[in-house]
């Protein structure tokens, strides 16, 4: 099941025709209030937002959402006629899984909402991931170093558990951007540097294990014999 938020009627209609014709189950909701009466009664698989919204704007919707502990893993993709380089990091990096601009190809928000689907299946398959120092458990969300939890962002988990799924192979910061704030970004950017070098800080002593391939983009392994 996916939901629509989205107060402009043609859209919303359309959107949820196509989702539907494509054989994904949708439901579309013009207010915030009806979504969250929906989100009582059954949860769905993936949640579409508008950022423009009667009642509570997109954004807000968004942050309550991962809040939530039956939402907070939800895969959550942003449809906004916010175009801005500023909006798109924004929208990500307040919690947002993909974020759409209008206007848009329907046939491209299919391939999107189908692949945002495969990536939330398949990223929790493993119980666990231990190198070195550092453990990582999908299906609590929890990361760990010498036993002790971290408290991650959610994008900051995102870029660890990636790594650890792609073991020591390089993996570049345009795949990075691709599958973590995904979308394809375009420009010179710092906002992978920066997650990075954050992460590495509140991972303490198992921080050098992100290591940086100058160049191409970023692995992990332990440092440790």
């Amino acid at each position: 099941m996916v939901y629509l938020v989205e107060d402009d009627d043609n859209i919303r209609e359309l959107v949820v025709y196509t989702l539907n014709r494509s054989g994904m189950e949708a439901k579309g909701f013009a207010r915030p209030s009806l979504f969250y009466e929906a989100l009582t009664e059954q949860l769905p698989s993936l949640v579409i937002l508008d950022i423009m919204l009667p009642e509570e704007d997109g954004l807000r919707v968004l942050m309550n959402l991962r809040e939530r502990p039956d939402t907070g893993k939800l895969p959550i993709m942003m449809l906004s006629a916010k175009a801005s380089e500023y909006d798109k990091v924004n929208g990500l990096d307040s919690g947002a899984d993909d974020y759409v601009t209008k206007p848009f190809g329907m046939m491209e928000l299919v391939a999107r909402v189908r692949a945002l689907l495969r990536r939330t299946e398949t990223s929790e398959s493993r119980s666990e991931y231990k190198v070195g120092r550092l453990t990582v458990i999908p299906e609590a969300h929890k990361v760990l170093v010498d036993g002790e939890a971290v408290q991650l962002t959610k994008k900051e988990y995102d870029i660890i558990l990636l790594l650890l799924k792609n073991g020591e192979s390089v993996v570049t910061r345009e795949r990075l951007l691709s599958e973590v704030w995904g979308y394809a970004f375009e420009g010179e950017s710092r906002t992978v540097d920066v997650h990075i070098r954050t992460l590495r800080q509140k991972l303490g002593s198992a921080g050098n294990y992100v290591e940086t391939i100058r160049g191409v983009g970023y692995c992990i392994h332990s440092t440790e014999v």
